[in-house]
Order: structure tokens, then sequence, then C-alpha cells
């Protein structure tokens, strides 16, 4: 890992390196995305086809895609009990966190005395990829899925890799199944999302794309923003510590070798601590326990690819800082976890004290795991279930009303030239009095 202090000549330079911009932006990425996006938009399911040969190794057909029933029945029969368990532990907790969240129709009177407000619907077909390349992420699809269907999402379509034999996880299918998904497709990567969004023969096109993804999956989410909506963009994962003398260094390698392990090679570590007893005790323990993990060169290439151990002057400069690189994941391990919480303002999820490692959220707390990354929290919020509903505001005036508004509407009319706005209003008045 790159270590770092504050009291070093070049620490200013060597911020900025930290400080660079992720690999969502990686220009080279975005080109050979652009590539794979274009060819769906032009050659739908030939595309498709040809591109899950080239990534996943499986030769299918367009008819292949869609997982079948039996292939649902048989995944369910494989599922054992503790899995069985552990899926119902963690979808009643997302599931209450999301009805919390859930927006509901509201309506006021206005100056005018009209009636205004709005009213939330749930989007009739949404997208959800699922990532299962370097590993099944059975638990996205229940940090995903369930707020679809929550929020009484009536058509709720998942993407997810295949193997090179064409099969899909039995534990992701069975809980992306249960979850709630009506249809699950074998595909993968950067195509999947350019077929959801755009829609194939094969796949029809969805109302708004979910989800989380390598730094293709991501790339290819930005550049089809508007060809269907798009939640937010979460990519390769990301975990910052703030960490004062009181931490535990052996929790804080442990968790910052569970988020490297993902396996991409561009997540991003840090820890920011005031203490160098904690940043050398840290280094310590990732020696000794990443020789014990099983993933241990993907956690190496993570680590040595973008890694950080950074010696700040003061808690005050770990704000600061956590601020601005705004990571996925941040652990506050400092006395007075939650008033330092109070000023974290762009993490996409916030987790105090010693005993709250990242990985509940990952997969049994309650609220999405699905969450920005790349910087991208300073303008996103994590996968919350209103995302998945329509926001349409509702106007209804009475005549009383839309005389009151008049004199407005023809000020800004005459103002903007728009003679015809200022009438559409004066019509309805003049028709009522027969003038």
């Amino acid at each position: 890992m790159n270590v770092l202090s504050h009291g070093e000549a070049d620490f200013p330079a060597q911020l900025r390196r930290m400080l660079a911009p992720s690999s969502l932006f990686d220009p080279a990425i975005e080109e050979q995305t652009r590539v794979i996006v274009e060819a769906v938009r032009t050659r739908g399911d030939e595309a498709l086809v040809e591109l899950t040969e080239r990534f996943q190794g499986a030769r299918l057909t367009p008819g292949q895609f869609a997982l079948s029933q039996a292939e649902f029945m048989a995944a369910s029969l494989q599922a054992d009990r503790s899995l069985r368990a552990a899926i119902a532990e963690t979808a009643h907790n997302v599931e209450d966190f999301a009805k919390r969240s859930r927006r509901k129709n509201w309506s006021m009177r206005n100056g005018h005395g009209a009636r205004v407000g709005e009213k939330f619907d749930p989007f009739l077909r949404v997208g959800i990829y699922i990532p299962g390349g370097a590993a099944p992420l059975v638990s996205t699809a229940l940090m995903t899925i369930p707020l679809a269907r929550v929020a009484g999402c009536r058509e709720i379509v998942v993407c997810t890799p295949c193997d090179r034999s064409g099969q899909v996880n039995s534990a992701l299918l069975h809980a992306a199944r249960g979850a709630g998904a009506t249809e699950i497709y074998r595909i993968g990567g950067a195509q999947a999302i350019a077929a959801m969004a755009l829609g194939t023969g094969a796949i029809a096109k969805v109302n708004k794309v979910f989800g989380p993804g390598n730094a293709f999956v991501v790339a290819a989410k930005r550049l089809l923003f508007g060809y269907a909506a798009i939640d937010l963009l979460p990519g390769p994962s990301e975990l910052l510590v703030l960490a004062d003398e009181t931490a535990h260094a052996a929790f804080i390698a442990a968790d910052l070798l569970a988020q490297a392990e993902h396996g991409s090679g561009h997540e991003r570590l840090w820890l920011l601590t005031t203490s160098d007893k904690i940043l050398r005790a840290v280094q310590k323990e990732i020696d000794r326990q990443l020789p014990r993990r099983t993933r241990r060169e993907l956690i190496e290439r993570a680590l040595a690819h973008n890694g950080w151990l950074v010696r700040v002057s003061d808690i005050r400069q770990g704000i600061d800082l956590a601020n601005q690189l705004a990571p996925e994941h941040l652990e506050v391990m400092c006395r007075q976890a939650e008033r330092i919480a109070g000023q974290l303002v762009t993490a996409g999820a916030i987790f105090l004290g010693n005993d709250s490692p990242t990985v509940l959220g990952d997969y049994a707390a309650g609220p999405s795991h699905v969450l920005p990354a790349g910087g991208t929290g300073a303008s996103f919020a994590g996968l919350t279930v209103d995302q998945f509903q329509r926001r349409t505001s509702i106007v209804e005036y009475k005549n009383p009303a839309l005389k009151k508004a008049l004199g407005a509407v023809k000020k800004f009319s005459e103002m903007e030239g728009l003679d015809a706005h200022g009438w559409s209003a004066e019509i309805r008045l003049r028709a009522k009095t027969g003038q």
C-alpha cells in the first residue's frame, strides 16, 4: 500500500495523486464500452450473441438468453436450509428499511387556493444488473429486487452473467427469483446494460436501469443515460476508514482486505488516521492477515494499485479529505463517532464505531449496498426505494383560483413576449363571464 504522512515535503503532491479520478472516468474504458453499446444498438441480439461468447465464453442463441421455469425450480431445490435462512433474514431487513423510505402522495392549497401536490407511481418496467463474474453476488439480488417489489414495479428484469456452459449460479438464481424478479437473462457486462436500456428482440426495453458493476458496466450506464433513466454510478468497491488511537488495527486491516477482494483491480482503499501507532499496526495486520485470504492475489493487486495509508495532522484534516474523496463506504473508528459523522457529507454509507464493519451493509443491515463510488457520492445518494418511483406533479385550479393567478400569468406572458400563454388562462375567465 502507499504510505503518506502530513509531515512529508511531497505530501500535497501525493494527495493529488490519491485524489485522482477513479476508473469510472477512464477514457480507455469508456471508449471500449462505447463500441459495445453501439454494437448492441445497431445489431441487437446478434451483437449479444457475439459479446456473450467473447466475454463469458458461452455460445447462446437469443432464445436461450432468458432463464426457464425449469431452471428456477432446479435452483430452488438446491438451496439448503442455511441459505434460505440467510436470504430471509436479509430480505426482511431490506424490505422493512424500504417501506420506511417509500414516497407517498400529498397535496396542499397554494396561495391562489388551488390544489397542488405530487403523486408517486412505480416504474412499470425496471432493469437490474447483478454482477456474477469474479463472484456471484447473491446479496446484490436482495439489495435491489425487493426495493422494486416494495415500490410496486410490475416487471422486474434481471441481467446477470452466466458461466462458459451458460449456467447461472443457483444460489443467485434462487435469491433473485424469490425476491421478485419476473424475468432473468444470462447476459452480463456492458452489453447487458445496453440491452436493457435500448431493448433488443429478445429483451424488451426498460424504463430505468439499476445495479452495481465493474468499470465497464458503470461506463455503459453513463453512456446510456437518457435512453433509460439510470439510478447512480456504483462502481468498483471503495472503503475509507477514519481512525484515531481508539481504533482496532486488526479490524481496520480486515475491512480493507474485504473490500479489496472483489477482484476488478480498480477497488480503492484508504486509511486516514491521526495515530502513527495505528498506521504501523494496520500495516503489520495486513501482512499478517493477507496470506490467509483465498483471493490474496486479487487483494494484493488492488492494494498496490490504489491502497493508501495516510497519517493526517488531525481529525479535521481527515474529515476534509474524506469529503473530497466521497467514498462508497466510510467507517468512523474514533471517539465521538456520531458527532464526526455529522460532518461527513459525501459518503455513500457511514458505519459508526469499531463493531460496525462494512460487511454488515454488504449483506444484512437493511440499507441497500448499491452505493455511489468514484467520488460521485458528492452528487448521488445510495439506492433507495423511492428511486423506483416516478414523481408527477399535480395541479388543479378552479375558476376563483384561476382569477387570482391571472395577474401574475399575464405579467410573465407580457415580459417573455408569449402572448398565447397569457391568453390560454384569460380565455377561461372570459368564457365564464360570457365575454
